[in-house]
């Protein structure tokens, strides 16, 4: 009877406890309905009060730093590291930096190509240009770079990450899976790397990190759905680090929507001197807007301090659609990018064998990609 006795007081508190754990679970599952009836209409409040005053600051921001901070002498004999600075968007990156006077640092895989742009980057007002060749997806060639800057220079005021790597064929049709940790090591490690290691001397010089970033991160296209998760992974990253280092780096996130660089135009490098064969027939053309532009507006936004530097601003609009109306965003892009007749493709590099368009279909464009060095 004692036995029985001791059970009871036992099982009881253990019935209230559950009881109670229950009554937690509820209350918690209606404050959750609660808050998710009204916090999305009283933010959407608020936002539209608060929108004049945030415009009016950060336009004042913004004129302050653009007239009176004379952006272009910040730069003069600073330290600026560029990584993929062998083509596109890290090339033009250079010379703007060149024209404002700064010591440059440029790498990338290609060296012959590299001597080229260093010889273009003094004539345009760099000081001192050193080149080193180096694979941004390898820990230690980063690490290296990076101490020869500093035992040359000895300090970091600019991280300029803009490697980069796309492609243009179909989840589905990629039936070697080896380039899915490339496109990923390329577009999201190849940032990190460098990043890591420079990080502790950017404190020191209370420098920046520059972010070649792209609107796929949060606005999905067909054909480049690798590339877009790599590009998210990385954006998450860069503003998470954002509240790390507080005051002490600033992070400039750089995002563009279509570019006219090689990348576009024609042949991408993966191995030294090899070109990676993803040749595809693109349904829309792609005509984006100058890479010269996008990198001056790089340079001058980084000058500024400014956190995020878009082109073209417009994609913005989209972002509200996608976070308001998806659908009305899916439907919308449905109908710009499906074709009248069956999805073509080339297949070439995917290992599956080449399939002709019809003949009632018109070849709009083939490109071939390579990596951005």
């Amino acid at each position: 009877m004692q036995k029985v006795g001791r059970r009871g007081p036992v099982r009881g508190v253990q019935r209230w406890k559950r009881r109670s754990n229950t009554c937690s679970v509820n209350w918690c599952m209606q404050r959750k309905s609660v808050l998710n009836l009204f916090v999305p209409p009283a933010s959407l409040v608020m936002l539209a009060f608060a929108w004049p005053a945030l415009t009016f600051i950060n336009t004042c921001e913004w004129l302050y730093n653009s007239y009176f901070l004379e952006s272009h002498q910040l730069m003069h004999n600073k330290v600026v590291v560029i990584t993929g600075a062998s083509s596109g968007i890290g090339e033009q990156i250079a010379y703007e930096y060149a024209k404002r006077g700064a010591i440059l640092v440029l790498v990338a895989r290609r060296e012959q190509r590299l001597r080229a742009i260093s010889e273009n980057a003094r004539r345009l007002g760099a000081p001192n240009v050193m080149i080193v060749a180096a694979d941004v997806v390898k820990e230690d060639d980063c690490r290296r770079f990076i101490n020869e800057t500093i035992n040359q220079y000895g300090r970091v005021d600019h991280l300029v990450n803009s490697a980069s790597l796309g492609h243009t064929f179909y989840f589905e049709e990629a039936t070697d899976t080896n380039v899915f940790p490339i496109l990923m090591d390329i577009n999201f490690w190849g940032n990190v790397y460098p990043t890591h290691v420079a990080l502790p001397y950017l404190r020191e010089s209370n420098g920046r990190v520059i972010v070649n970033a792209s609107v796929e991160n949060w606005l999905p296209l067909p054909r480049m759905s690798l590339y877009a998760a790599a590009k998210s992974a990385l954006i998450n990253f860069y503003e998470t680090l954002r509240f790390e280092v507080k005051d002490e780096v600033g992070i400039t996130v750089a995002t563009h929507g279509w570019i006219g660089t090689e990348m576009s135009r024609g042949k991408f490098m993966v191995e030294e001197g090899a070109e990676m064969q993803w040749k595809e027939e693109r349904e829309v053309e792609a005509s984006g807007g100058a890479v010269e532009e996008f990198a001056r507006l790089i340079v001058a936004g980084a000058c500024r301090g400014d956190p995020y530097v878009k082109y073209p601003s417009w994609y913005d609009i989209f972002f509200l659609y996608r976070v308001f109306a998806p659908k009305v965003l899916y439907w919308t892009f449905q109908f710009l990018l499906t074709g009248g007749g069956a999805r073509r493709t080339s297949f070439i590099g995917t290992g599956r064998p080449l399939i002709e368009a019809s003949p009632t279909m018109t070849r709009r464009r083939v490109v071939d990609h390579q990596r951005v060095e």
